[in-house]
Order: C-alpha cells, then structure tokens, then sequence
C-alpha cells in the first residue's frame, strides 16, 4: 500500500517540503501550479496530500473509478493498457511535474505504476476539478498541459509507425532527453528509470530487438551504456538514425 506521509487531520500536509508549503515546491515552476498566486497556491495545498510508493506500487488501475488526480513530485510512472487480446502496451512514462487523472473519462484508461520510488501530491479529483473552474488561469494551464500531453500523443504515434528499430530506439532516447530538459534535469547520463521490456512494449518492439539496437549503438559510440541509464555520446548521428 503507498504510504500516506502525513495523518488525514494535517491540514495541508507539509511533509517533504519546505516551510513554505506549495510555494516554495521544487516542482511547482515546471508544473500547471505555476499560474496560481500565493494564496491560491494556499487553497491548493489545502487540498492536498502527499503520498509516496515504493518501486512497483500501482498509483491506479485500468478501469477503476477515477476519483484521484496526482502531480507526480519525485520519480517516474509507467501508463500502460491491457488490449483485449491481453497483451499489454505502454502508452508513456510520467516524470516530474506531471498530472495524472484529469482526463474526462470517469473511469481510468490505464494503469500507473511507480517505476522506482515516487511521490505525489494527491487530490480529490471533484474538489480539484472545482477549484479549476474558479481559477481561469489555471484552466489555461491545464488546457495547455493537454496540448503537451496530445503532442507527445502524436509522437507516440509517429514511434509506432516508424519502421526501423534503430529509428524507433534513437527517437525514444531524444524524445526523453527533451523531456528531461523541459524539467531543469540536463545530467550527462539520461536516466531511464523503465526496463527494456518496458522500452519494448512501448514502441512496439521486443525485448531482444531493444537490446541489440542499444548494444549497437554502445558499440559503434552513439551512445555509452551506464548503470541506470545510457550517455548519449553522438547527438547528431542520433538524431540522423532518429530520420
């Protein structure tokens, strides 16, 4: 079970953060908390709770009743789908900053599961959703996360279509690195917090093929397989593999 890092009668919980509560939140900037004011930033940590998973907790499952949002505050989830044939795709990989549930369905379309130890700031999705309609500037906000979220949709689609696993692999590690970049993290090693079966299921790939192709570029120095990640050594013949 995740673990609720503060009593249900704290209120808003602190815990994890600095004095400053919401206002002075490491992530606050690269999130949608960046349209809020000072104390709108207030009545939104009111709201809050932060809860922490351990490495392969399920924040939430395909299907169940969505009454949850999350801003993802430390690490990294996996989004995946069970098709009806039973096979399992994944969608994405959620980092730093961003929100999970706040789509219209009234039940999720996936499940997220922590892909090392994660923490989030949780809301009840209808006093979320509220407090969204009387603050216009932060339904722009939301408005353009979706814009982003819809891109990297797109994206998504475009990696499928590719035919090339060298293609494929190259345009995952870029798009990555941008991602990455977007949230202030610029490390020399691009950290990859998910599998290769993950990396496979989510470009529709197998496991193998992944490996070969990471094992081809290490050799030919595109890139330098690390512990917990890959330093991406050749920027621009990437970016030509990539197309």
């Amino acid at each position: 079970m995740p673990s609720e890092t503060c009593a249900p009668d704290q209120h808003p919980c602190r815990h994890g953060r600095t004095e400053g509560g919401c206002a002075e939140c490491r992530v606050r900037l690269v999130s949608v908390c960046a349209a809020l004011t000072g104390d709108e930033l207030d009545e939104l940590e009111g709201l809050s709770r932060h809860v922490a998973f351990d490495a392969r907790q399920t924040l939430f499952s395909q299907d169940e009743e969505a009454i949850a949002v999350f801003n993802i505050t430390e690490g990294a989830v996996r989004l995946s789908r069970l098709l009806p044939d039973g096979r399992r795709h994944v969608m994405g990989f959620a980092l730093i900053g961003d929100f999970l549930g706040l789509a219209l369905p009234e039940r999720q379309t996936v499940t997220a599961e922590a892909l090392s130890p994660v923490a989030v700031c949780r809301f009840e999705r209808r006093a979320f959703l509220d407090l969204v309609t009387r603050k216009p500037h932060l339904l722009q906000r939301l408005h353009e996360r979706a814009g982003y979220e819809l891109g990297l949709a797109q994206d998504q689609m475009m990696l499928l279509g590719r035919r090339g696993a060298e293609e494929k692999v190259a345009s995952f590690l870029l798009g990555l690195r941008e991602r990455y970049a977007r949230i202030g993290l610029t490390s020399v090693t691009l950290e990859l917090p998910m599998g290769r079966q993950d990396i496979a299921d989510h470009l529709g790939l197998t496991i193998e093929t992944v490996s070969r192709t990471l094992s081809r570029f290490d050799r030919e120095k595109v890139i330098l397989i690390v512990p917990g990640g890959v330093r991406l050594l050749d920027l621009g013949r990437l970016k030509r593999l990539a197309g």
